[in-house]
């Protein structure tokens, strides 16, 4: 037996040493494997993207994988970390990305990724803790697999800033580790599922920006782990849930942007670790609860635009950590709590838009950090508090639309700080305080609207900064200073005052100002050319004062001049011939003058109301019937009465013979333009020429042979006519109505140059001026620069403004669309519309036309403001590039595309809905992009007012026109 054994032993070791190295060189050769397999799906990923930054230029099969740039590997060898963020990388993301055996971190964000992530539903346990895919441009739904099993070991997981669309996962709740969860910034629909409240781990929690619905899962409260919740800017309704007092450890909390509704729940009281609480632009009603003002480690609280109510306890003492506290915009009752003064960290204090009452604390700025103090829009009484500057720090101070009395406190004049100070529209009496005129910082200062008195040329006026003056309706007098010491200065009024003496020849060093008001003053004398200097003007208003001499010739040559307003003075002489020539001036008034001579053939003049030039002694010197009802000019002659005989002879013969002969041109030219018939087989056609040039080329045939093929009749070199077919028995009682608007004639409105109709009245047409040169706005509207889409707006709005101002008698247009838009290879846009009462195939809408305001649309009363909307629309189409149907036919939340344009406007990155076709300008000078993106911002603002739901809140098409100019020169427009 023994030595059976010892023959047995030597066997046994040789077996497993054979085995020992077999295991060795299978491990060997399976690593081997392994890590040719990361390389192998690593240069797939590789091969799949762009790389314009040729970060990934060492990725090669020669090298060493954990060389690689981007990679990291573990102690054995293996890729564990993957970070490529930041590097301009375009493509699609490979699903090999989530095949790699030991990558525990995967970062693509901030790069230019498209498509969706495709994942294997099958796959097997993922070892990623941490995923990151943000600011890229991912779209399609949220894989459902990566909220499963498979991803279990995930703890972050950042999907935001992309273009993820459907609900979010149920299976969400799938993933018992995670910490930190964003797939804000997307646009996802649906309800917020309640499984989210499985994910007890998570710290980290923002579902912000995106389109969700519903109520906030009433269980949040067993997220106890839960630091940081962010679901603003959704649609998200009903009560803010109780049980979200459970989150003892919540830091922070933010639901803007909702529609939430109820009062706020007691137990936020119970957040003692809160620092920030932003609930604003809600529905929220109530008072503020008492545990409120128990979070003592409040840094900063927004409740602004709800309906809260009540009144501000004095229990805000408690809040010693406050630097921000924003209330504004609500409706609280009662006194500003004295407490507020003992808030020594308190920075920014805006409680403005409510109801307040009462004095504003003495000591209000004394113990704190004042930076911000907008206390305005209240029923506040009493005098401005010495000490709201202690601080030395104070940059704004807002107190305007009050019942403040008393002075303007000195301690301000040493306000160095102060930037932006608005006191208007109270009861402050007084002189300006000396000093104040010499703050350094100081870019707007608005004191209008109350009992102010006294001289302001016996101070140095030194404020460089100042952009923004208005010393508008008080009861300042004395001369006008001969520079306020800023080269900046953008807007000064000084109108409605008592101010007498000569306008300063300094005013014309002003180089940056942009509206100049004076009116309703004393002042006398000349109006200074120097002022023609200021080429940035765009509003220029002296009326009702005393002014004598002639309006400066030079300007007639300001290039933005927008808005002119010399009335009621005492100026005298001929309107220079050339007033009203540049593009840009749409309004004038020069009435109750002295002026004489006839008005300029400008398309100011030709298109300004009577009120306008009334109370003058002009005269028209065209002869010819118009709606100012001005008398014919008379022809002066110096010379003796013998040549005066012969010449008056020659002329009296001259006018026989040309009278002769345009009486012969008439009947000839009547007899052209008179109503002619044809008989067909369905009966009688009749023919009305509106223009005679065109009576002469084209005959009824041709027109009725257009009818039948269907659009064009193509006839003359420049007359090539467009048909619209009209139904039932409207032209044969619109008669008047189509006279009146074929004698219309206008640069941006389509020629009416006939109508054919049966004698019947059962069918007719409208036959308006062709050109094949012109297409519709909606065929070229995505090749177009911003300075071309700027000028079709500008000519539209020109279009609108003589059509509401000389045709709404007879021309009333209900919508105004890119169909009826045509544009030449100039960029000249003309409005083809239809008298009133005329029901036209070509030009009838559905009710369900984006351009159809909503008034139109519900069948009320149609008026001038209806237009407006559709131009509105036709705006944000011209800023955006997107179709009103795109928006529309879309799956989203936006039912069209003026909610959409409104949202994008509050809410978004401007570069999200600018076209970017028109967003780079000038692509050799940043401050020409900048310059276009604030134009085209102030526009969308513009766009947004014209599509007011009611329609009183729209401005007219005066009023667009002066805007859309201001916007150009970066005035800020203002709306009636």
């Amino acid at each position: 037996m023994k030595l059976n054994m010892a023959k047995a032993a030597p066997t046994f070791s040789s077996k497993s040493l054979f085995m020992f190295i077999w295991l060795f060189m299978f491990m060997l050769n399976f690593k081997s494997l392994q890590g040719q397999e990361e390389v192998e799906l690593l240069l797939s990923f590789k091969a799949s993207i762009h790389d314009p930054l040729h970060f990934l230029s060492n990725w090669l099969n020669s090298s060493s994988i954990c060389k690689w740039h981007g990679i990291t590997c573990s102690n054995s060898s293996n890729v564990n970390s993957i970070m490529l963020s930041s590097k301009n990388i375009s493509g699609e993301i490979s699903s090999t990305m989530f095949q790699l055996p030991y990558v525990t971190n995967l970062d693509l964000s901030n790069n230019k990724l498209v498509g969706e992530i495709k994942l294997n539903p099958y796959s097997s346990l993922s070892p990623l803790r941490y995923l990151n895919l943000s600011n890229n441009n991912l779209t399609g739904f949220l894989p459902q697999t990566l909220f499963s099993v498979s991803f279990s070991n995930l703890e972050t997981l950042d999907l935001s800033n992309n273009m993820f669309s459907g609900v979010i996962p149920n299976q969400i709740g799938l993933l018992p580790r995670l910490k930190y969860l964003d797939i804000g910034g997307n646009v996802l629909v649906g309800k917020i599922p309640n499984s989210i409240t499985n994910l007890t781990t998570l710290q980290y929690l923002t579902l912000a920006s995106n389109q969700l619905v519903g109520e906030i899962p009433k269980d949040i409260g067993l997220m106890k782990s839960l630091k940081w919740i962010y679901f603003g800017y959704n649609n998200l309704s009903d009560e803010i849930p109780r049980s979200i007092g459970e989150l003892y450890s919540l830091n922070h909390l933010d639901l803007v942007y909702n529609n939430l509704t109820g009062p706020l729940p007691e137990s936020l009281g119970n957040l003692t670790h809160l620092q920030y609480l932003f609930l604003y632009q809600n529905k929220l009603s109530g008072p503020i609860p008492l545990s409120i003002y128990e979070l003592r480690n409040l840094v900063s609280l927004d409740l602004s635009y709800n309906s809260l109510s009540g009144e501000i306890s004095e229990l805000v003492i408690n809040l010693q950590r406050l630097e921000i506290l924003h209330l504004f915009s609500n409706s609280f009752t009662g006194k500003i709590p004295k407490s507020l003064t003992s808030l020594p960290r308190l920075q920014v204090l805006q409680l403005w838009s409510n109801k307040l009452i009462g004095e504003i604390p003495q000591e209000l700025g004394k113990h704190n950090n004042l930076t911000v103090l907008d206390l305005s829009s209240n029923n506040l009484i009493g005098k401005i508090p010495d000490s709201l500057c202690d601080s030395g720090i104070l940059f704004k101070l807002i107190l305007f639309s009050n019942a403040l009395e008393g002075e303007i406190p000195n301690s301000l004049s040493s306000c160095t700080s102060l930037g932006r100070v608005r006191l208007q529209d109270n009861k402050l009496s007084g002189s300006l305080p000396t000093d104040l005129t010499k703050l350094p910082h100081i870019y707007m200062l608005d004191i209008s609207g109350n009992k102010l008195y006294g001289r302001i040329d016996d101070r140095k006026w030194n404020m460089k900064a100042l952009q923004m003056l208005s010393l508008a309706n008080n009861n300042f007098s004395g001369n006008l200073p001969n520079t306020f010491g800023s080269a900046k200065l953008e807007d000064l009024d000084l109108s409605h005052n008592q101010f007498s003496g000569y306008i300063p020849h300094g005013f014309g060093s002003l180089s940056e100002v942009m509206q100049l008001k004076l009116s309703n003053n004393n002042l006398y004398g000349n109006i200074p050319e120097e002022l023609c200097l200021c080429k940035k003007l765009v509003v220029l208003d002296f009326s009702h004062n005393h002014l004598t001499g002639h309006i400066p010739v030079k300007l007639s040559e300001m290039p933005v001049l927008s808005l002119l307003d010399l009335s009621s003075n005492q100026l005298t002489g001929e309107i220079p011939k050339n007033l009203g020539s540049v593009e840009s001036l749409v309004q004038v008034n020069i009435s109750h003058n002295h002026f004489h001579g006839s008005l300029p053939s400008t398309e100011a003049f030709l298109a300004i109301n009577a009120s306008a030039i009334t109370g003058n002694n002009l005269c028209d010197s065209t002869s010819s019937s118009n709606s100012l009802h001005l008398p014919p000019c008379k022809k002066s002659n110096d010379q003796n009465p013998t040549w005066l005989f012969i010449l008056l002879c020659f002329i009296v013969g001259l006018v026989v013979l040309t009278v002769a002969y345009f009486l012969i041109a008439f009947v000839h030219r009547r007899h052209n333009l008179k109503v002619r018939r044809v008989e067909k087989e369905d009966g009688t056609w009749e023919i009305q020429f509106f223009d005679y040039k065109v009576s002469k080329m084209i005959t009824i045939e041709d027109v009725l042979s257009a009818t039948k093929e269907g659009k064009v009749i193509s006839k003359g070199r420049s007359w090539v006519s467009y048909e619209g077919k009209c139904s039932k028995n409207d032209m044969q009682f619109m008669v008047i109505e189509i006279m009146k608007f074929g004698k219309v004639k206008h640069p941006n409105i389509v020629n009416l140059i006939a109508t054919l109709s049966m004698s019947s009245g059962k069918r007719g047409f409208l036959v308006y001026e062709y050109s094949s040169k012109e297409k519709t706005l909606s065929d070229i509207l995505s090749s177009l620069s911003w300075e071309r889409r700027r000028k079709i707006a500008v000519g539209i709005a020109k279009a609108l403004k003589f059509l509401h101002c000389h045709c709404s008698s007879f021309v009333l247009i209900d919508e105004v669309s890119p169909e009826i838009v045509l544009v030449d290879t100039k960029g000249v846009p003309r409005l083809k519309v239809n008298p009133s009462g005329i029901a036209c195939m070509d030009f009838k809408g559905s009710i369900f036309s984006p351009y159809l305001a909503p008034e139109a649309r519900k069948m009320k009363e149609v008026t001038e403001k209806s237009a407006i909307y559709g131009f509105g629309v036709i705006l944000i189409e011209l800023l955006s590039g997107r179709r009103s149907m795109d928006i529309e036919a879309g799956n989203g939340m936006h039912q069209n595309i003026v909610e959409w344009a409104q949202y994008c406007y509050s809410d978004c990155d401007v570069d999200t809905w600018i076209d970017p076709m028109i967003k780079g300008g000038d692509a050799s000078s940043s401050s020409s992009s900048s310059t276009n993106q604030n134009d085209i911002v102030e526009t969308m603002n513009l766009a947004l007012h014209c599509t007011a739901t009611d329609p009183k809140a729209r401005p007219c098409a005066s009023e667009v026109l002066t805007a859309l100019v201001s916007v150009h020169t970066n005035t800020v427009p203002t709306f009636c």
